[in-house]
C-alpha cells in the first residue's frame, strides 16, 4: 500500500530514458550553421576582440553582452571567427551575406579542382609496332589531359617467362613520353601484370 501523502510533493527520480542514463533536462538549441563558427548565443568567452566594418574601436576588448548589443544595435550577427584566440576574435557581419559567399567560394574551389583520374594502357609482351602507336597516341591524349597513365603488359601461361622483353617495352613507352610526362612508378611485376604509372609534368 502505497502510504505517501499525496498533498505532498514527490522527490522521487525522474525516469530515465534510454537505458540507465539519468535524465538531465532538455539540452539548448544552438543556430544551425554550415559555417563551423559559434553564432550569437553561441558564444561562451566572458570578452571577445571585436572586429568588423562599422565598428568604431575596431580591435578591443568587449563584455560578450556588449559585443552581442552592438551587433543587434546594427541588425547583424555576432560570429567567433578566431576561438583559439586571447580572448577569442568575433566579427559583426551580416551572417546570410557571409553564409553565401562561403558557399560560393566552395563552388568556385570544387570547380577549379583538377580530378586526376588513372587511365590504363595495356600491352601484351609481344605487342605489334601498330598497335604501339596507336596505343601511344591514346596515351599522349590522356596525359595532355591532365591524368595519369597505367601501363601495363599482361602475360598469359608461359608468356612469363618474357619478363624481360615486357620490361623492355615499358621502358621504350616511358621514354616516348618523356616530353609529357614523368615515371611515378617504375615497372614492377605483380602476378600476371608488370605495371608502370607516369604522371603529367606539370
Amino acid at each position: 500500500m502505497d502510504t505517501r501523502n499525496n498533498s505532498r510533493p514527490y522527490f522521487g527520480t525522474r525516469p530515465t530514458f534510454g537505458g540507465s542514463r539519468p535524465y538531465q533536462g532538455r539540452r539548448p538549441q544552438t543556430h544551425n550553421n554550415d559555417i563551423g563558427y559559434k553564432i550569437n548565443r553561441e558564444i561562451r568567452a566572458a570578452e571577445v576582440r571585436l572586429v568588423g566594418e562599422n565598428i568604431e574601436n575596431a580591435g578591443e576588448v568587449y563584455s560578450l553582452q556588449d559585443a552581442l548589443k552592438i551587433a543587434e544595435a546594427q541588425g547583424l550577427d555576432l560570429v567567433e571567427i578566431s576561438p583559439t584566440a586571447e580572448p577569442p576574435v568575433c566579427k559583426v557581419l551580416d551572417l546570410q551575406k557571409f553564409l553565401y559567399q562561403q558557399r560560393r567560394k566552395q563552388k568556385e574551389m570544387k570547380a577549379n579542382a583538377v580530378k586526376v583520374e588513372v587511365k590504363e594502357i595495356r600491352f601484351g609482351p609481344s605487342t605489334g609496332e601498330h598497335d604501339y602507336q596507336f596505343k601511344l597516341k591514346h596515351a599522349e591524349n590522356f596525359l595532355k589531359d591532365g591524368d595519369k597513365v597505367r601501363a601495363y603488359v599482361f602475360f598469359r601461361g608461359r608468356e612469363i617467362s618474357f619478363a624481360e622483353q615486357g620490361e623492355a617495352l615499358l621502358a621504350r613507352f616511358a621514354s616516348d613520353l618523356s616530353e609529357l610526362s614523368k615515371v611515378e612508378s617504375l615497372p614492377k611485376l605483380e602476378g600476371k601484370r608488370m605495371n608502370m604509372i607516369l604522371v603529367p609534368k606539370k
